[in-house]
């Protein structure tokens, strides 16, 4: 008798989830724990540097250990008189949020790793002497640690394949699309932290680009747009080197900073985007200039090229 294609798919969950909760227990109980133990004892690194290493692995490894792979190797014994799995993932997905922190922290987790070997030769010691046995198959921490990144599109795959593959008559049908929305919801979730987190991190970096001045620090702002621009004095025919800076509530209108200790740029001019007006001027003698007035004044601005100055007006 040939097994039907969703039972395939349903042994396949179990049996890469064995082989996951091999690799958190490789994480949390051997890579984790040996670490923690010689930063205690003073040997190698803070133990802060470990907790910020592993996140929240220790909590993931017992979720799956403790729950969803007792849960599916119950399922699976009793495939023949209850074929279903849909709602033992539904039970899992809401506890996947966990994933949000790890995955965001991951690549935190591996410039620590790299900075730390380098400072603490103990250290590196120790994860190289673990790295070397038989259950870690050759692959470095940083490959292991990787898994969990990779785990919700596995299961979001998985579950995609096994709803394409259930007869429509199936009693676990209702279920198992519920499960698979639920799933998607929650890769979602952890997409959007890691994008809310690079946000930030840019966001950041501009700052301090422009000297942390305070009334401009604000982590709700998006940077939309930034660039060099002329500048151009009616008064005396000539442009200048200047550089702008638009978010979606203001516009910067800078100098580049000769020395640059610290900033990069000076603030000159705040315009507020409430209000603005822009409008492309047909000057002959100065050509893609374009005229931006808001509340605060008024600037005449010249781009390299008819591309530039489409792309700044848009």
């Amino acid at each position: 008798m040939q097994e039907p294609e969703e039972k395939k798919i349903a042994l396949e969950l179990l049996e890469t989830e064995q082989a996951y909760v091999s690799r958190l227990h490789l994480l949390d109980q051997v890579f984790y724990t040996e670490l923690m133990r010689e930063a205690k004892a003073g040997k190698t690194v803070p133990e802060e540097v470990v907790r910020m290493i592993f996140s929240n692995i220790s909590s993931i490894y017992q979720f799956h250990a403790e729950f969803f792979l007792p849960e599916l190797q119950k399922r699976m014994e009793d495939w023949n008189c209850n074929p279903r799995i849909g709602d033992v993932i539904q039970k899992l997905a809401p506890f996947l949020k966990m994933y949000g922190e790890y995955v965001k922290n991951f690549d935190k987790a591996v410039e620590l790793i790299t900075a730390w070997s380098e400072k603490s030769p103990p250290f590196q010691e120790l994860i190289a002497d673990i790295q070397k046995r038989k259950v870690c198959a050759n692959l470095t921490l940083q490959h292991h640690m990787l898994e969990p990144v990779q785990r919700i599109p596995r299961y979001e795959l998985l579950l995609k394949d096994y709803v394409r593959k259930l007869p429509p008559e199936s009693p676990d049908r209702g279920d198992a699309e519920k499960a698979l929305e639920m799933i998607f919801m929650v890769a979602k979730h952890s997409n959007a932290a890691i994008a809310e987190m690079e946000r930030l991190q840019n966001l950041w970096v501009v700052y301090q680009r422009l000297g942390l001045e305070d009334d401009i620090v604000d982590p709700s702002n998006e940077l939309i747009k930034e660039g060099p621009i002329q500048k151009l004095s009616t008064r005396n025919n000539s442009t200048s080197e200047k550089y702008l800076f638009l978010f979606n509530n203001m516009l910067l209108y800078c100098v580049p900073k000769v020395i640059q200790v610290g900033a990069e740029f000076q603030v000159h001019l705040r315009l507020d985007v409430d209000g603005m007006k822009v409008r492309e001027l047909n000057d002959t003698q100065f050509p893609h200039t374009f005229l931006v007035s808001g509340k605060q004044r008024t600037l005449e601005l010249q781009a390299r090229s008819g591309e530039e100055m489409n792309a700044w007006i848009k």
